[in-house]
């Protein structure tokens, strides 16, 4: 019976071992030689990591809330008479406000809606025509 070299793992193992592993001899220990590449730092690892969180922070994160603030600080001065825009792009004037919502009338013949505070967009100019007429 014939065993290949792949049947015997002890073979395989010296089949495939350097020169200087079969011969008893082993390579100095030491730096690696003056050309060869070096293994990346931990600084040049991390360092690319951080740098885009700090991007992100900068361009998407720190804005937005900006924003958010902005708003939150808008919602809380809005008082009845101002007109608004909603998130959904509807126009109007503030008839009362209630806790977490407002009253907003949005016709000339006095339909009124209710509308969430947290979908107000913001304040909106009252239109040239509506500043004329009163």
């Amino acid at each position: 019976m014939r065993h290949s070299v792949i049947d015997q793992p002890f073979l395989l193992a010296q089949a495939t071992a350097p020169a200087a592993a079969t011969t008893g001899t082993t390579a100095p220990a030491g730096p690696a030689a003056p050309g060869a590449p070096q293994p990346p730092g931990l600084l040049e690892s991390v360092l690319p990591m951080v740098l885009i969180f700090a991007a992100f922070w900068f361009l998407l994160i720190a804005p937005q809330r900006k924003r958010q603030k902005e708003l939150e600080k808008t919602l809380g001065e809005l008082k009845p008479g101002d007109s608004i825009v909603t998130s959904s792009g509807i126009f109007g004037r503030i008839e009362s406000i209630r806790d977490d919502r407002f009253v907003v009338k949005i016709s000339d013949n006095g339909t009124k809606v209710e509308l969430l505070k947290s979908h107000v967009q913001g304040r909106s100019e009252p239109k040239a025509d509506a500043k004329a007429a009163s």
